[in-house]
Parts: structure tokens; C-alpha cells; sequence
């Protein structure tokens, strides 16, 4: 267990198998020299070695390309033979002498032990035998929450979207506010990987007052996951209410190299320490294995956003002030507006020779006019074709 730095109370640590897939993304995916590439390598294996980690071991090795130390397989394999042999012992001795409750605890064992050595798919067939003997919604639900940690850590997205489809079932039958609670961490992460930023941000920010998953993540990462998904989805007036504000981000923001400058700056229209603070936290998102995919689409969506911000205020503007309001050269904020006008993003137009960016706001009282009168044709429609039906019978 470790402390958690607000309320001094223990926690449980990140899971094993979830930080030796965080080192194995860094190994592959960052342009590390061959010298921190060998002290990653070498924290992953120490730690697979110590913990007997014999079938994770094996994914790695084919995952990697690495070639496997037959001696360490062969010891480790043994290790697991002989603790499984010790599990099945407990499990025959709660049959034949224990009730149904040492023999639920003991099956459960056994499927927590398969799970943490990597064995996903006879991890797979313990649980379903230990969840058999489990009674109450809240034991299934903890099941559940073993194999997502695996599968995570696999980075099996597929089977994730299942375990929790599976966990808000068991919620709906009773689960209890601190398993709620996790979930929705869990569910956010998935959201946030598969690109639904704007409903991962909602979780992330509803868990910061009541976070307790942390074999998934930090609170840290929490808050600065909160934060990130929350710059490009939401508006102005709740971005302060919800963030800039919120207690529980203010915090431990500061902990948190880049973001407070980040966010504020942005808020506070500071775009030239924007851009600065925007380059840091790019790196930081390329460095995290649930962002890094989605990096380009990230670095667009935030300058939208503050691009959009900043002719707000403006009915027209010179490219030179805007490029000097961002600490970028004319060039560059030229080409930059034009990519995102022309694919519909931003609603303004560029007079080149004159050198001034013209807004385009849309006129809302005259779209809603205009939505109203599609929806009155509708409704005309349907009333004529009913009449037609009525007076035909």
C-alpha cells in the first residue's frame, strides 16, 4: 500500500501489469537513446523476474522482439506450477471440508493469481467457475475489475468495452457508491481511448471529488487527464466553473508540470504563454499511452479551440497582431486559419491583401427562426397527410 498525499490514508499502489505496459509503451514509442532504452528494458525485466511473471513474460518477449532467458522462463514457470498446485490444494480442502464461501474465496484465489502472472485466458475460465459460487453484485463486480486491470494492461480495448457493459449491469443490481465510483474511471479511460473526449472529460471530472482507483492511475494523472479532455470540450463559462475553479483540480494542479499555465493561460486569453505552455504539455501527451494516439487530432482540436477564442472578440483583426498575440509569425497563423476555415472549423474569412482576418459569427436568432420554420413545414406535412388519411376512411 502507499500514502495517498492529501489525506495521508493508504491506498492501493498502480497495478504491477499497468506500469510494466506504461515502460513497454516508452520503450517503443518514444526516440529514446539506446542507454535509456536498456534502463527501461532492464526495470521491466527485474520487475517481471521478481514476481514470477512467466506468461506476461512470454507476451513481451514475441511483442518486443526480445529473445527470451530460457533459464528464468524455466524458473518462473515452476514458480507458478507450484503456487497454482498450492491454490488447487486450498480449493479441494474447501470442497471437501469448508462451506460454499471458502470454496468461493478459494477459487477466487486461484483466478486473481492466473490474472496477475498474465495468464489472460485460464484467468478467464477461474473466474467464471469462482463467479458461479459468488453471491451479491458487489464480489462480481471486484472479478471484474481484476480482468479489466489485465486487459488494459494488454490493451485488449474490445474486451475492456465488454467487462464494463458487464460492470454497469452489476451496478444497476446493486452495486455500492465506492465500486460506482471506480467504474466510472475505468469507463472514462475507455471513452478517452477510443476518441469520446467530451463524455471521458464528464467521468474524469465527477471522479475528482471521489477517486479511488488508484491500481488504475494517480490522482494526478486524473487531474491532468480532467483537464486536457476538458480544454477541447468545453465551453468558456463551465470551463472556469468546472475546472479553472473546481477545488479538487486547484489542489494538486501545481504538482503537475505545465497544466496550471496551460489552463490559466488560455483562460485568461494569454495566448503567446499559451502556445509555450501548449508545446510542453504536447510532450507530455505524446508520452502517455492512452493520448498518444490521438496526439494530431488533440494538437488541432486545441488550437480550434483557442484560435476561436481569440476572434471572438474580434470583428476583424490584422494576421500581424493575431501572429504577434500568439508569439508566431504571420506565415504561420496565415496558413493555420485558412487550413481550419476551409475544413469548416473556424467561421472567418482572410482578406490577403489587406491582411485582415474577418469574422463570420453565426446569426443564432435567425437559425433558430429558420430551424423553427423546417420544423412547422414538417409538422404541415404530417397534419395534411392525416387529414387525407381521416377523410378517405
Amino acid at each position: 500500500m502507499v500514502l495517498d498525499p492529501m489525506t495521508g490514508e493508504e491506498q492501493e499502489p498502480q497495478d504491477l501489469r499497468i506500469v510494466i505496459a506504461h515502460k513497454r509503451f516508452l520503450y517503443t514509442s518514444q526516440s529514446l537513446s539506446d542507454k535509456e532504452k536498456g534502463r527501461l528494458q532492464k526495470e521491466i525485466l527485474d520487475t517481471i523476474f521478481a514476481e514470477n511473471l512467466a506468461p506476461l513474460y512470454e507476451h513481451i518477449c514475441q511483442e518486443a522482439g526480445w529473445s527470451p532467458d530460457g533459464s528464468q522462463l524455466q524458473r518462473m514457470q515452476s514458480a507458478n506450477q507450484t503456487k497454482l498446485q498450492e491454490l488447487e490444494g486450498k480449493i479441494t480442502d474447501a470442497e471437501e471440508n469448508l462451506g460454499d464461501t471458502e470454496v468461493k474465496e478459494a477459487l477466487t484465489a486461484k483466478a486473481d493469481y492466473l490474472c496477475r502472472i498474465g495468464n489472460r485466458k485460464a484467468a478467464e475460465e477461474a473466474y467464471k467457475k469462482a463467479e458461479a459460487k459468488t453471491a451479491g453484485s458487489g464480489p462480481k463486480m471486484d472479478m471484474v475489475f481484476s480482468t479489466l486491470k489485465s486487459d488494459i494492461a494488454f490493451g485488449d480495448w474490445h474486451a475492456v468495452k465488454q467487462q464494463i457493459d458487464k460492470a454497469k449491469k452489476l451496478c444497476d443490481e446493486g452495486g455500492d457508491w465506492e465500486r460506482k465510483n471506480r467504474l466510472k474511471v475505468y469507463e472514462a479511460l475507455f471513452l478517452m481511448v477510443t476518441r469520446d473526449f467530451k463524455k471521458a472529460g464528464e467521468l474524469f471530472l465527477d471522479s475528482t471529488a471521489t477517486f479511488g482507483a488508484t491500481e488504475l492511475m494517480s490522482y494526478e494523472t486524473l487531474i491532468f487527464y480532467s483537464v486536457v479532455t476538458s480544454v477541447i470540450t468545453l465551453d468558456r463559462v463551465n470551463l472556469k466553473k468546472k475546472v479553472v475553479d473546481a477545488p479538487e483540480i486547484l489542489t494538486v494542479i501545481d504538482s503537475i508540470p505545465n497544466l496550471t499555465s496551460f489552463l490559466n493561460s488560455l483562460y485568461d486569453c494569454q495566448y503567446g504563454s499559451f502556445f509555450k505552455a501548449f508545446s510542453q504539455i504536447i510532450d507530455q501527451v505524446d508520452a502517455d499511452p492512452y493520448l498518444h494516439p490521438h496526439l494530431r487530432y488533440y494538437v488541432r482540436e486545441v488550437r480550434v479551440v483557442a484560435y476561436s477564442q481569440f476572434l471572438d472578440s474580434y470583428k476583424s483583426v490584422t494576421l500581424d497582431s493575431m501572429a504577434q498575440s500568439f508569439g508566431v509569425s504571420i506565415a504561420f497563423i496565415d496558413n493555420e486559419l485558412a487550413d481550419f476555415i476551409v475544413s469548416g472549423r473556424l467561421t472567418a474569412k482572410i482578406d490577403k491583401v489587406a491582411g485582415v482576418v474577418e469574422t463570420n459569427r453565426p446569426d443564432a436568432k435567425n437559425a433558430q427562426y429558420q430551424q423553427t420554420i423546417r420544423h412547422g413545414d414538417l409538422l404541415l406535412n404530417r397534419l395534411q397527410r392525416l387529414a387525407k388519411v381521416v377523410d378517405l376512411e
